[in-house]
C-alpha cells in the first residue's frame, strides 16, 4: 500500500482515479437503490465508511471496466466517466452522473520578466507538478464521496426499479476494444444540475456532477 505522504506520479494517479471511479460507482448504485443493501459490504477508505458491492456479477463487470479505463487513462484518453440510472419500466433517464476528466498541463507557466528570468520561471511553475501527496488527494475525494452519500436529501425518489449503464468519453485515437459498443449521451430533457465537488492528482483532475430529471416531470 502506498504511504499517505508519498508524492504522486502518472502510474499512482491512474490507480487513485480508477480506484475513485470504483468507489464512486458502488456509492450511487448503494444510495440509489439499484442493488439491494445487503449486497454490499462497508469496508474503510477515504477516512470513511464506504460499501462495495459483494456481487460477483457486478464485481466481474467493473473490474473489466476498470481495467480499460486504467488503460485509457495512462494514455490520456478519457474524457468524461457518466453512470446513467434509467428507469426500468419506463425506460427513461432518472439521473446521469459525470465525472470529467482532464489532463493537468505542466506548460501552463505563465512567464514574465527579462531573458534570463525565463529558464527558471519555468523550471519553477513545472516543479509544482507531482508534488501532491496522496493524503492530500484522499481528503478532497472524501469530499466527494460524502456529497454522493447526502444526494438522498435533494435528489427525487426513484419509483420504480432501475438499472444502470457506464458511458466512457474517450479520444477518437483512443483504441477501443470490440466488445465495447457505441451509446447515445442519454441526456435527461428539462433536468436540475447540481456540481459536487472535484479533486486533482497533479496529473488528472476530475470535475464531478449530477443531473436528474425532476419528480413532477416523470410519467409514473
Amino acid at each position: 500500500m502506498v504511504a499517505s505522504d508519498t508524492v504522486i506520479t502518472l502510474k499512482g494517479s491512474v490507480e487513485i482515479v480508477s480506484e475513485f471511479f470504483f468507489t464512486a460507482i458502488n456509492s450511487i448504485l448503494y444510495q440509489r437503490g439499484i442493488y439491494q443493501p445487503e449486497t454490499f459490504k462497508r469496508e474503510s477508505k477515504y477516512g470513511l465508511t464506504v460499501l462495495t458491492t459483494t456481487d460477483q456479477g457486478l464485481l466481474t463487470y467493473l473490474s473489466s471496466v476498470m481495467s480499460q479505463m486504467s488503460s485509457w487513462l495512462t494514455d490520456n484518453d478519457v474524457q468524461r466517466l457518466v453512470v446513467v440510472v434509467s428507469g426500468i419500466d419506463s425506460g427513461e433517464t432518472l439521473e446521469r452522473w459525470q465525472f470529467n476528466v482532464s489532463v493537468e498541463d505542466d506548460k501552463k507557466a505563465v512567464v514574465v520578466g527579462t531573458d534570463e528570468n525565463v529558464s527558471s520561471n519555468i523550471v519553477k511553475e513545472q516543479g509544482k507538478k507531482g508534488k501532491k501527496t496522496v493524503k492530500e488527494v484522499h481528503d478532497e475525494i472524501q469530499a466527494i464521496i460524502r456529497q454522493i452519500t447526502a444526494s438522498v436529501t435533494f435528489l427525487p425518489l426513484l419509483n420504480e426499479p432501475c438499472s444502470f449503464d457506464l458511458l466512457i468519453y474517450t479520444n477518437k485515437t483512443a483504441v477501443v476494444p470490440k466488445k465495447w459498443e457505441d451509446s447515445d449521451p442519454r441526456y435527461i430533457m428539462n433536468s436540475q444540475e447540481v456540481k459536487l465537488r472535484s479533486f486533482t492528482t497533479s496529473f488528472h483532475q476530475v470535475d464531478s456532477m449530477v443531473t436528474y430529471k425532476e419528480a413532477d416531470e416523470w410519467e409514473l
